[in-house]
């Protein structure tokens, strides 16, 4: 079953951690879990949740072990598989947040592998309301709650830069600019996709795509950025 509660034997193996470091986050409340009967027990459903939200501020080499955990590709490039210049505008029209997600599944639509653009937007926006999915650094990674298979063809990547920046619930409180519209199939895929971004913002890709002028400038600046990123993991 996908969302059984798990041990923290099994939690350890899922993020890649050694128990006792698992079993320290757990007791310290870095990792959502419940101590029964004196024993640890991590609910799979709001583990993944968590992970959504605070992948990006956990430290590298963490994000980088637990991207390992979920894909036996973390040595590949992945992000250029499913975001493709159709999929890609750098002058997005967008003046709020309710707007900017609207604009993004339409664009996520121009890629033709869009079932139920409905569903999306409805799929966003609720999670959007749970928690804004703005970074600090004009970053936010929208997606929906839950994998969405039937939503689209296969899984999907879009970006999306504003020029003039939005205001999105970003945690510095600054206006947000680029967009990463993440559209997942399955929990694992979705993750891997989360860790390799965020490993992806430490570099120097915000600025490629705040200077790129076109869809082709902004997927080279990715596509050369992830590359860069790999090399330096080998």
């Amino acid at each position: 079953m996908p969302y059984r509660n798990m041990t923290i034997e099994e939690l350890a193996k899922h993020l890649a951690l050694d128990v006792r470091e698992a079993r320290r986050m757990a007791q310290a409340g870095r990792i959502p879990g419940q101590f029964v009967a004196g024993q640890w027990r991590f609910n799979r459903a709001q583990l993944h949740e968590w992970l959504q939200r605070e992948m990006h501020g956990l430290p590298p080499e963490q994000i980088d072990r637990i991207e390992r955990a979920m894909t036996d590709r973390h040595g590949e490039p992945v992000i250029g598989e499913y975001l493709t210049p159709q999929g890609i505008d750098m002058n997005l029209p967008a003046r709020s947040k309710s707007s900017v997600l609207r604009e993004l599944v339409r664009l996520a639509e121009r890629t033709d592998l869009i079932y139920d653009p409905a569903a999306l937007l409805a799929a966003v926006l609720e999670r959007e309301e749970l928690c804004s999915t703005g970074l600090a650094g004009g970053v936010a990674w929208p997606h929906a709650r839950r994998p969405l298979p039937t939503a689209s063809e296969e899984p999907l990547i879009c970006l999306a830069r504003v020029p003039a920046g939005i205001p999105f619930g970003a945690p510095d409180g600054k206006l947000t600019d680029l967009f990463f519209l993440i559209i997942s199939h399955d929990e694992r895929w979705h993750l891997h996709i989360l860790a390799r971004l965020a490993l992806m913002q430490t570099t120097d890709l915000p600025a490629k795509l705040r200077a790129a002028e076109t869809s082709e400038e902004a997927l080279a600046g990715v596509l050369e950025t992830e590359l860069e990123l790999l090399r330096s993991r080998v």
